[in-house]
């Protein structure tokens, strides 16, 4: 098996989602980049961006993940909510999944808009791994 690096943080923040009670509560749909078959409301993640981070050694360091987390609604409230709840979810907190270690996870940046009948609210996290 190999093992597991930064490319894999999703799979944390995915796990981080769906085990909070409060995002539970407004969604349980929870997709990697994209997905053609999902019924509002529904949150997609991806790896947005990767820094890799190697010591003076020549070995592997702390590597920055950009993550972003987009909450899909009918209704403008209920995105706002939802995104809220995400962000309760993850911003300053610290997880492990698999052998991977999520160090921090910190909302850097958001976003709002509509797209394809449906309310967006984009949350941009720096993780560490």
């Amino acid at each position: 098996m190999v093992k597991k690096t930064s490319l894999s943080a999703g799979a944390i923040i995915r796990n981080m989602l769906l085990s909070d009670k409060e995002v539970k509560t407004k969604t349980n749909k929870v997709f990697p980049v994209v997905t053609d078959k999902a019924q509002l409301p529904y949150i997609l993640y991806r790896r947005a961006a990767l820094a890799h981070n190697p010591t003076k050694a020549g070995m592997p360091g702390a590597d920055t993940v950009t993550m972003e987390v987009v909450c899909y609604t009918a209704q403008y409230a209920e995105g706002v909510e939802l995104a809220e709840a995400a962000r309760a979810a993850l911003d300053y907190k610290q997880g492990e999944l698999d052998g991977i270690r999520m160090r921090s996870c910190i909302l850097i940046d958001s976003e709002e808009g509509y797209e394809d009948d449906a309310y967006v609210q984009q949350l941009v996290f720096q993780v560490k791994i």
